[in-house]
């Protein structure tokens, strides 16, 4: 059975998948920003522990990686915590994922959870600043542009790892509200399959976006690997953390 921590996991698709990989037998981290988000509390019998911290502040993101290193090596962790306006829409789509997966003991698999909005994301990265979110840049297709971009540059850099971007759909969530016209059953299922499946039957095997079960084709930024690493150094200068490259198999 996998051990996996699933971030943003108090409500929505991040509860739905925590609750499937449980049921499944597998062993589940779910995070919360605080134990008071979380209103299911049946789901608190079925996982292995729970983990607090609020992914907009780096010093309390840096310590759950702490926490989560102090639990052991994952198989997998599915980055959903996500946040659709507000000055922490980078620092929590974005920044987080990114602080997280570099200061971690390399998961297996990394899954990120993007949005079809990413394809009206901005690829100027000149005037970015990760602490000040600009509303007249859509920063919400931004920082989803972004965090695909991340996790695709991951699965460059990391070949040995798995690493995929998930679009779940426009689901009635709390952020995507109730007139949200796609499946929440289908919304969390394909970041669920992506976590445990053998790898053998995932194609591609790493690298890939994707839409309810099937890989699609991202923004061309977030497959461009110039794009890639110009974001990486921004991430790293914004954080004071580098990701490194980890030639390990998982």
């Amino acid at each position: 059975m996998a051990l996996v921590l699933v971030t943003g996991a108090s409500t929505g698709l991040g509860l739905a998948t925590a609750n499937e990989l449980a049921d499944a037998g597998h062993d589940v981290v779910l995070h919360a920003r605080n134990a008071g988000r979380l209103t299911d509390r049946g789901v608190c019998d079925k996982v292995r522990e729970l983990a607090y911290g609020d992914l907009s502040d780096l010093d309390q993101t840096a310590r759950l990686a702490e926490r989560a290193d102090g639990i052991g090596r994952f198989d997998a962790v599915v980055h959903n915590a996500g946040v659709i306006d507000g000055p922490s829409v980078f620092a929590v789509n974005t920044v987080a994922p990114y602080v997280l997966t570099a200061l971690m003991t390399p998961p297996g698999r990394t899954i990120v959870l993007s949005s079809s909005m990413h394809t009206t994301g901005s690829a100027d990265l000149d005037t970015v600043d990760f602490s000040r979110p600009d509303n007249r840049r859509r920063p919400y297709d931004d920082s989803k542009l972004y965090a695909t971009a991340f996790v695709l540059a991951l699965a460059r850099i990391r070949p040995d790892v798995l690493a995929h971007a998930v679009d779940p759909g426009w689901v009635p969530t709390r952020m995507g509200g109730p007139a949200a016209p796609d499946s929440l059953d289908e919304g969390h299922r394909t970041q669920a399959w992506l976590t445990t499946a053998d790898p053998a039957e995932i194609d591609p095997r790493t690298g890939g976006y994707w839409y309810h079960g099937a890989p699609r084709r991202p923004h061309r930024a977030a497959l461009d690997p110039a794009f890639q690493d110009a974001l990486l150094s921004r991430l790293h200068a914004h954080t004071g953390i580098p990701l490194q490259p980890d030639p390990a198999p998982a």
